[in-house]
C-alpha cells in the first residue's frame, strides 16, 4: 500500500484544510481591505511624512547671525523634484522659523502653542471636513541648528522596504489574531461536528461486525447516516444480498449433490455385501462408508443452518451409546476394538441430539480411517459434559492441532480424507456454546475432546 493509501483521520484532516482556506480568505480579505482604503486615501498608505521630516532635519543649519537655513542636498534637491506639493514648516524655541511651500494657514499659527509636544499627528474631523486634506505630522528633532520643531503633511515617496514593513504590519496585525481566533475554534468544532455527522455511521459500522455466516439477510441501516455515505452502504448492501444470493446457491448445489450420491452409495453397498468375504471387501466397504460419510458431511453443512433451534436437553451418555453400536462394524472390519466407557447416571447438557452426535461419528470415523488399523478406540464420557474420542494411532504434532479443523486440511497430502469431518465437529461444538481440542494420548495416539455447557439446575 502506497503512502497516499493510508487510513487518515478525517477530522484532523478537515481541520487543517479549513485552516488553510480561512488563512488564504483573510489574507486576500486583508489585502483587498487595505488596498481599497489605500486608494480611498483613507490610510496612510503611500504617506512617508517621516521621511521628508528626515531630509528636512540633516538639511537644517543657521547662518552666521543664527537664522535657520537649509542647506542643498542631494536628498532635499530630489525630494523638491519629486514632490510637486512639498511644504513644511521648521521653528525652534527662540522663535526662528523657515518654511518651504504653500504651509496651511491653520499649521503656520500652531508651532508655539506645541512646544512642549514632541511629536503629533494633526488631522481633521472626518465628515465634517474637506476629506481630501491631509492630516499634518509634527516631530521635534535635533539638527545641526539645534532642537527644532518641524510640521509637514507632504506625502514622499515610501521606500520598498518601509512599504513591505508597513504591509506586513497590518497583515500580523489584522490577519494574524483573527487567523488564531478562527483556528482555535475549526479544532475544537470541527471534531465535534464531525463526531455527530458520523454517529449513525458508528452504529451502521457495529452492524456490519455482527453480521457472519449465520445471519444472512442482514443490510446495514441507512438511519442517521450523511448523504455522502449513503452510496457506500447501499454498495454493501447490495454486496451482502449478492453474497446471499450465492450462498443459497452453493447450499442448493451442495444438497441437491448429497442426496443425488446417497442413492448410488447404498446401492453400492448392498451390491458389497453380497460378496464372498475377504480383504477386498473390506476395503471396498472401508471405501464405500466414507463416500458414504461425505455425503452425510456435505448435509450436515445444510443441516448446521437448522440445527439449535430450539435447543432441549440432552444426555450425552445416550448419544455416546448410540454412536458406539452403530460404529462398532465398521470399526471391527477395520481391526479395531471400539471401547465406550460412560457412567451409569446421564450426563447432561443442552443442544441439538442429532448435531452432537454426527460431531461424535465423526470424530470415531476419523479415528478408524486414520488409525494403524489396530488397537482400541475409546469413548469416554465425563461430567459435567464432556466426550473424548482417543486412539492409538500416530497422534498429531503439536504445531498442527488448530489447523486440523479448517475445512480441507489433511495431515499428509495423499490423506483420502475430504478434510470436511473436524471443521464440522467444531462447527457444531461452537454453535452449542463449546469448545474442542486435541491432546496426546494416554498410551500415544490423539486424544479429541468435546467440552460442552452443563445443565444449570435453577
Amino acid at each position: 500500500m502506497s503512502k497516499h493509501d493510508d487510513p487518515y483521520c478525517l477530522r484532523s484532516r478537515l481541520s487543517w484544510r479549513l485552516l488553510a482556506l480561512q488563512a488564504v480568505l483573510l489574507s486576500a480579505l486583508v489585502a483587498v481591505v487595505v488596498g481599497a482604503l489605500c486608494a480611498s486615501g483613507f490610510v496612510l498608505a503611500g504617506r512617508d511624512e517621516d521621511r521628508v521630516i528626515d531630509i528636512v532635519q540633516r538639511a537644517v543649519a543657521r547662518d552666521a547671525r543664527g537664522d535657520l537655513v537649509l542647506r542643498s542636498t542631494t536628498e532635499l534637491e530630489q525630494l523638491r523634484s519629486e514632490t510637486s506639493d512639498l511644504w513644511f514648516l521648521v521653528r525652534d524655541r527662540q522663535g526662528h522659523s523657515l518654511s518651504e511651500g504653500a504651509v496651511p494657514a491653520e499649521f503656520a499659527a500652531i508651532g508655539s502653542a506645541l512646544d512642549q509636544i514632541s511629536q503629533a499627528r494633526l488631522g481633521w474631523q472626518l465628515f465634517e471636513d474637506d476629506p481630501r486634506k491631509p492630516p499634518a505630522r509634527l516631530k521635534r528633532v535635533d539638527t545641526d541648528a539645534g532642537n527644532v520643531q518641524i510640521i509637514t503633511a507632504t506625502q514622499g515617496k515610501l521606500t520598498g522596504s518601509k512599504a513591505l514593513f508597513m504591509t506586513s504590519l497590518a497583515l500580523l496585525g489584522i490577519a494574524l489574531p483573527g487567523l488564531l481566533l478562527m483556528g482555535t475554534a475549526t479544532f475544537i468544532a470541527t471534531p465535534m461536528i464531525v463526531q455527530r455527522a458520523f454517529e449513525g455511521l458508528d452504529a451502521t459500522a457495529d452492524q456490519a461486525r455482527r453480521i457472519d455466516i449465520h445471519q444472512r439477510g442482514a443490510r446495514l441501516s441507512l438511519d442517521r447516516i450523511p448523504l455522502e455515505v449513503v452510496p457506500l452502504v447501499t454498495a454493501v448492501n447490495d454486496a451482502l444480498a449478492r453474497l446471499d444470493q450465492g450462498y443459497a446457491r452453493h447450499k442448493r448445489f451442495v444438497a441437491d449433490a448429497a442426496h443425488e450420491l446417497r442413492t448410488p452409495i447404498a446401492i453400492l453397498n448392498t451390491r458389497l455385501e453380497s460378496l464372498p468375504g475377504g480383504p477386498d471387501k473390506t476395503r471396498l466397504l472401508e471405501d464405500s462408508a466414507r463416500l458414504a460419510t461425505l455425503a452425510e458431511q456435505l448435509l450436515d453443512i445444510q443441516r448446521l443452518d437448522r440445527c439449535g433451534h430450539p435447543f432441549t436437553r440432552v444426555d450425552l451418555v445416550a448419544i455416546a451409546q448410540n454412536a458406539a453400536a452403530d460404529l462398532a462394524p465398521l470399526a471391527i472390519a477395520a481391526g479395531y476394538e471400539l471401547a465406550l466407557d460412560a457412567p451409569s447416571t446421564p450426563v447432561e447438557t443442552i443442544g441439538d441430539a442429532a448435531a452432537l452426535e454426527r460431531a461424535l461419528t465423526n470424530l470415531v470415523q476419523n479415528a478408524i480411517q486414520h488409525g494403524p488399523r489396530r488397537g482400541t478406540i475409546g469413548i469416554r464420557v465425563s461430567g459435567p459434559a464432556s466426550i473424548e474420542v482417543a486412539d492409538e494411532g500416530a497422534g498429531i504434532p503439536a504445531d498442527q492441532r488448530d489447523a486440523i479443523f479448517e475445512p480441507f486440511y489433511r495431515l499428509t497430502p495423499l490423506d483420502r480424507g475430504a478434510g470436511l469431518g473436524l471443521n464440522m465437529v467444531r462447527e457444531i461444538v461452537l454453535l452449542h456454546g463449546g469448545h474442542i481440542f486435541v491432546a496426546d494420548g494416554a498410551i500415544g495416539g490423539a486424544c479429541f475432546r468435546m467440552s460442552l455447557p452443563p445443565v444449570r439446575e435453577n
